[in-house]
């Protein structure tokens, strides 16, 4: 058997975090068995469903490297097949018509919630042997008795009695096709073996079962993963810091470091917490999927990309934070430099975002560089910018400019008039990078090399 998934997103808005987690979890475990990860547009909410929002999950989908095979397929293209099926159940008596409109029907399901029972159709027009007509839907022939059983991936042994259960509608009065319908229809002919969504689908299950014994149809496998939460246990949003995927893209996170963390949000792998993507393939199995609900931490999403981004060679990283560069109006015209500052700051940022604004200050050359006004009235006092006339002296003469160069030449000054390190690199490093604070001198330097450091100093003694 080939593993088929499908991820079914609705384009009425971005895609947010609970959707992408249930595509990564959809495509690891198709890539892990070697089979299929399809996709799927709902996009039957004619009125709140806009093309914008399809691009974005697309586009969300390609970012995070959750790509499908083919095409996606929309349901809006598909009411002829699903009409065929309807068809089909007229035909073998597992579907009927039905002339009540919702006015009597919210009557009967009053009726039954004043009786103590359960507000549910009641079947009045099953036996009526009624046709097509203006206002009448198709319903399910459902069980009067009995139970539908599954066993879920997350939940384990699910069971529900059909008396919860009515004879839902499987096509409206205006000819549209209802949502258990399309779905269970498309799972069929896409040839999906496992569904995995969040379990607030859990109660359309028995539903949608019902409709493949009445189709005679193999069903898939169910996993209902729990839904994700905010810190405090409540239903996520905004004001716990969640977003949608495009703004994690804004905001320089790396896809895989955003999949690491959702898959962790609901699925464990012994103690590891860093996943590389061929890694989360290899061990996503289906099992190990937690049962309760995960709380949404955003520190641990921002340890988990820093982790991913000191993890990447600085030729992996450049083209990444070159957008990001051009955002800040600092764009990389030297490569060979680019890839010389990126280990200097790699360490201390968290996103591609504090690596670009760290960056920003070494890849301008001498005659950009801004001045920190307090910075320079504060170190560069006239004992500081003699110290600095002095090594760039000392600097312009080096033969060689490397990192142990520039640092034995710097340590040699100090010590040679009887100075504390303390005493001089201010004053040096605001001449340099134009503020206190950033990464060791000697490396800076070496970084953007001899002519540009010493630039730099004469400029800061012209201020």
């Amino acid at each position: 058997m080939t593993v088929v998934t499908r991820f079914a997103p609705s384009p009425t808005g971005h895609l947010h975090i609970g959707g992408a987690r249930t595509a990564a979890f959809c495509w690891l475990f198709a890539r892990h068995f070697g089979g299929k990860f399809l996709l799927r547009i709902e996009d039957t909410d004619l009125e709140r469903s806009r093309q914008e929002y399809t691009d974005s999950i697309l586009a969300s989908m390609i970012w995070l490297g959750l790509e499908c095979e083919g095409e996606p397929l929309y349901q809006t293209k598909r009411f002829d097949v699903y009409n065929e099926y309807i068809d089909r159940l007229l035909a073998s008596g597992n579907a009927y018509w039905c002339e009540c409109s919702p006015e009597k029907v919210e009557a009967m399901r009053e009726k039954a919630r004043a009786e103590g029972g359960k507000p549910r159709y009641d079947g009045c027009c099953r036996q009526k042997g009624l046709g097509a007509g203006p206002g009448r839907v198709v319903r399910l022939a459902a069980p009067a008795t009995g139970r539908v059983v599954f066993e879920d991936m997350v939940k384990g042994h699910v069971a529900f009695d059909v008396a919860e259960l009515d004879d839902m509608v499987l096509r409206r009065s205006d000819g549209a096709p209802t949502y258990n319908l399309a779905v269970v229809v498309d799972d069929i002919t896409m040839n999906v073996t496992h569904v995995m969504r969040g379990d607030d689908h859990v109660n359309n299950t028995p539903k949608q079962i019902l409709l493949y014994e009445a189709l005679d149809a193999a069903q898939p496998k169910f996993a209902h993963v729990p839904m994700i939460l905010g810190p405090d246990r409540q239903k996520l949003s905004k004001r716990h810091g969640a977003k949608a995927v495009i703004e994690y893209e804004e905001d320089g996170l790396l896809p895989e470091a955003l999949v690491n963390y959702l898959v962790r949000l609901g699925w464990s792998h012994g103690d590891q917490e860093i996943f590389t993507m061929e890694e989360l393939v290899q061990f996503f199995d289906g099992t190990s999927l937690n049962s309760s609900a995960a709380a949404f931490d955003p520190e641990k999403l921002l340890w988990i990309n820093a982790q991913h981004l000191r993890a990447l060679s600085a030729e992996a990283l450049l083209p990444r934070v070159k957008p990001f560069l051009e955002r800040i109006e600092a764009p990389c015209a030297d490569d060979a430099l680019a890839l010389r500052v990126i280990p200097l700051f790699q360490p201390r940022t968290s996103t591609l975002v504090e690596l670009a604004e760290a960056m920003k200050g070494l890849l301008l050359p001498a005659a950009e560089v801004a001045y920190d006004a307090a910075a320079v009235a504060k170190s560069l006092t006239p004992e500081g910018r003699e110290h600095v006339r002095v090594l760039k002296e000392r600097f312009a003469g080096l033969a060689s400019f490397d990192k142990d160069a520039v640092h034995h030449a710097l340590h040699s000054y100090v010590e040679d008039n009887g100075l504390k390190f303390k005493a001089v690199a201010p004053a040096l490093r605001v001449a340099l990078l134009g503020s206190g604070g950033g990464p060791d001198l000697a490396e800076a330097m070496a970084a953007i090399g001899q002519e540009v450091s010493v630039a730099r100093l004469e400029k800061a003694l012209s201020l």
